[in-house]
């Protein structure tokens, strides 16, 4: 739906589905009393759903476009082509996921408050990330359908447009986790001791005055991504994994946990400045380098 500038029929689906997984839950545990197995059935049902619902009207639109011949059922060309795209993104992901493992570690061995303080903080900022991520993806579209319609020149203005409206978004909450960071860690703690409270403030006040970079870079790869340049792409954002997860083990020796939460702002600044390098690389290139750059 994304690829063909819907965005509205699948938010459409999942604000359904989320609801009546809401719903649904409570009617299954409170009213049938299935527990937790009922929580799960709850999800099953509505996300399949949904799931079916969803193919069926992306095939019913999809009949709209005109293709020479027969649609083939399977291509192997077009899924290497695929999965050129999706193997570095599954990557990321997975690298994600393991450095986040070892920075957890790192941070248990500074004892229970520092851990409830960054679970409540990083969920702030989280927040923030997954919004810059879901932007970056519509860039990332946004960049893929311009240069296949050939309006390269598009591309320079999208990816301008996205960073102000990214700014704009970042400096409200930048101001409210810098000031206000501790009313809102507190919401998120059952018991909010000292220790808990002051980690959360001092990781949302040393991480969020570089949110405005964070977006310049997630902005930045949704081009790399959109343009095909995945070897780029990949290149800055293991650099910014590889640091956090090195730095945070590093710093924390000297420093404690706030060399750890130093290491998001240093990671994200080197990955921006490589992340923003390939872009200007690329879009500054003219004539047919340009077309072989994209088609590679």
């Amino acid at each position: 739906f994304s690829a063909i500038g819907d965005s509205r029929t699948p938010f459409r689906f999942l604000a359904a589905s989320s609801t009546a997984n809401v719903a649904m839950d409570i009617l299954f545990v409170r009213y049938f009393h299935m527990g937790v197995p009922g929580t799960a059935w709850a999800t099953l049902i509505c996300q399949g759903v949904s799931c079916i619902l969803s193919l069926c009207f992306l095939l019913r639109r999809l009949r709209a476009f005109q293709t020479p011949g027969r649609t083939p059922l399977f291509s192997f060309s077009l899924l290497r082509q695929i999965a050129v795209i999706a193997i570095p993104s599954i990557l990321q992901q997975s690298f994600i996921s393991v450095g986040n493992i070892v920075i957890q570690r790192v941070i248990n061995d500074f004892g229970s408050g520092v851990v409830a303080g960054y679970s409540a903080a990083v969920k702030l900022n989280n927040l923030v990330i997954t919004s810059l991520t879901t932007i970056g993806n519509g860039v990332s579209n946004f960049t893929a359908q311009n240069l296949g319609a050939r309006k390269r020149e598009r591309v320079p203005a999208g990816h301008m447009a996205a960073c102000k409206m990214v700014w704009c978004m970042m400096i409200p909450f930048m101001l409210l986790y810098f000031y206000a960071g501790e009313y809102l860690v507190r919401f998120f703690l059952d018991a909010p001791s000292a220790d808990a409270v002051g980690t959360g403030v001092l990781f949302l006040r040393i991480v969020s005055p570089f949110y405005l970079i964070a977006a310049l870079k997630l902005v930045s790869d949704g081009v790399l991504r959109g343009s095909g340049m995945m070897m780029q792409f990949m290149t800055a954002t293991f650099t910014d994994l590889l640091l956090r997860v090195i730095l945070a083990c590093v710093l924390s020796v000297p420093f404690g946990s706030a060399g750890i939460w130093a290491s998001w702002p240093i990671g994200w600044v080197t990955a921006t400045v490589i992340s923003v390098s390939f872009y200007l690389r690329a879009y500054r290139k003219t004539g047919a380098a340009k077309d072989k750059l994209i088609s590679a």
